[in-house]
């Protein structure tokens, strides 16, 4: 990248901080949110795109500089990045699965789907997303030389794969997770869907928003899939020009590897009623004296009409 791209770069992952930050702080600040599962697993979205972010500038920034470091340390910044460049698909599915049991198993939703259970999903989540990284470096240094923790050089994520082969590996267990990702909101989605069919009133009219938020999920997860889809697109264009692969990785980088990690998260809390009433809340009350009969009464209102989407 050169200066200007660089510095696009920086204003960008600022802006989206800047938003996911204000998510954040909205869903700590209600106590309403504590006791929802689906608003516990929307704040780890939350947490794990602004870590996700934070992490991949600093690699970015530490390759612009051209500043090494061992590689334990790189090993470091790889192992964190890579976990969560997984914990939000993964959460996003079992977002999916939450609205699956409340949808089509609600006498059980109850039991279920608990702040507790949300804790201990919150640790099967992180476990089955360092899962692909364990592999790939187990792979890995089953071929790195013994002293590679103490070399010397610039950090990024093509250190760990010494041949081809390790990067088709990489891919492939990356495309089998977002398969069986993509299969459990598929199946969801039916499920949802059969149980839309029959129900009538205020049921069909949740039922349906709900169905709306599964397909959202699997609009968000797509997203995450174009990512690892634009390396194929990028290995074509180096073949034909290398200014070509130049601007087209980073128009990737940008639109598929950073933008997603704040668009999507912002998206689910703008339709959600309760959160989107909470955002305004917070945005417009602390600063509009003519917003205090809505500071006192908008919330309230919202949190009985709200059903989830």
């Amino acid at each position: 990248m050169n200066d200007n791209e660089v510095i696009i770069v920086q204003v960008l992952i600022a802006v989206f901080l800047s938003i996911n930050f204000f998510l954040i702080s909205t869903f700590f600040r209600k106590h309403v949110f504590h006791t929802s599962m689906r608003y516990i697993l929307f704040a780890v979205t939350l947490l794990s795109d602004c870590l996700f972010l934070i992490l991949a500038n600093v690699t970015l920034i530490l390759s612009y500089f051209g500043f090494t470091m061992q590689m334990w340390m790189c090993l470091i910044l790889f192992v964190l990045t890579s976990v969560y460049a997984y914990v939000t698909p993964v959460t996003l599915t079992a977002m999916t699965l939450e609205r699956y049991v409340a949808i089509c198993m609600p006498l059980r939703h109850a039991e279920l789907c608990t702040p507790h259970g949300a804790l201990q999903l919150i640790l099967i989540i992180h476990s089955i997303s360092a899962v692909p990284c364990t592999i790939n470096l187990v792979v890995f240094y089953s071929t790195a030389s013994p002293t590679f923790n103490t070399q010397i050089g610039i950090c990024h994520g093509e250190r760990f794969i010494l041949f081809t082969w390790q990067g088709h590996f990489r891919s492939a267990v990356s495309q089998l997770y977002f398969f069986i990702m993509f299969t459990i909101i598929v199946f969801s989605y039916i499920k949802i869907m059969k149980v839309a069919k029959t129900a009538s009133g205020e049921n069909k009219k949740s039922t349906w928003k709900g169905l709306r938020t599964v397909l959202l999920h699997g609009f968000q997860l797509l997203l995450s899939l174009i990512q690892l889809w634009s390396v194929f697109i990028e290995d074509a264009a180096l073949k034909v020009s290398l200014t070509l692969y130049v601007n087209i990785r980073y128009f990737n980088y940008v639109m598929f590897f950073l933008a997603p990690r704040c668009l999507s998260p912002l998206i689910y809390g703008l339709r959600d009623e309760l959160f989107f009433q909470a955002l305004k809340y917070y945005a417009l009350c602390g600063f509009t004296v003519g917003f205090g009969f809505y500071c006192r009464n908008g919330l309230k209102t919202s949190a009985r009409r709200s059903q989830g989407p």
